[in-house]
């Protein structure tokens, strides 16, 4: 029995001189590499609110056009074009519009210059040398009712009383609006009808003002403003 056990014993038991095989342990897995924690994420920018864009400012109305009508006095010194204010003025402007379709100014003259001072004042002109040519009186339009001044080139009628202008008129030559009619003063407020300005010719109406004055001719208020020599109006005409 033991003849057959020893041989097996000796299939397993290890070879003389045989060194035994030490098994190394496995190797230590690498950790795995620490994955970053992701980035934080930036909060989108904050968008502005649109900007409030303030509504457009209002378009003023345009000035009120009023009916106008010219005219153009011819002198030995040139043209004088005035523009008449026939809506606003209508008595006015239509008893000097019948003078010139009458032609009751050609051949009259600018007659007077008072000047208030250098370059400051007003020109006056019409029938007053020539009676015959005079119509009757008109209307008085003050300019509290017509809504006019007397700015610089204004045109207006010569008058004593109201409802007493005729064929005699003036152009002033800087504002004067102290002829503005004024119901804040006493006695006779009602200043005087102004009816339109001039549009060409301010260069003429100065001239005027500047010629020489007579040192005989006009009486009380009217001594050292009359003209030595008128300057004439030879023509007077629509247009």
């Amino acid at each position: 029995m033991l003849r057959y056990l020893a041989p097996l014993v000796l299939l397993i038991a290890a070879p003389a001189g045989a060194q035994e095989t030490q098994i190394a342990p496995p190797a230590s897995a690498t950790p795995p590499a620490e994955v970053a924690p992701p980035a934080a994420v930036t909060p989108p920018a904050e968008v502005a609110p649109p900007a409030v864009v303030a509504p457009p400012a209002p378009v003023a109305a345009p000035a009120p056009k009023f009916a106008t009508v010219r005219v153009t006095l011819t002198t030995t010194l040139g043209p004088i074009v005035l523009e008449l204010e026939k809506q606003r003025a209508p008595i006015t402007t239509a008893n000097f519009l019948r003078y010139i379709a009458e032609k009751r100014y050609d051949g009259t003259d600018f007659y007077r210059a008072t000047k208030i001072q250098p370059g400051y004042g007003l020109i006056q002109g019409g029938t007053a040398n020539f009676p015959k040519r005079a119509l009757p009186g008109i209307a008085h339009e003050p300019t509290s009712k017509t809504g006019l001044t007397h700015a610089d080139g204004t045109i207006s009628m010569a008058r004593t009383k109201p409802g007493t202008a005729t064929g005699d008129f003036f152009i002033t030559i800087g504002a004067l609006t102290s002829l503005d009619a004024d119901p804040a003063k006493p006695g006779d407020n009602l200043g005087f009808a102004a009816f339109g300005h001039v549009v060409e010719g301010m260069d003429v109406v100065r001239r005027i003002l500047e010629a020489p004055i007579s040192t005989t001719k006009g009486t009380g208020a009217l001594k050292g403003q009359m003209l030595a020599d008128p300057v004439k109006i030879v023509t007077a005409r629509r247009g």
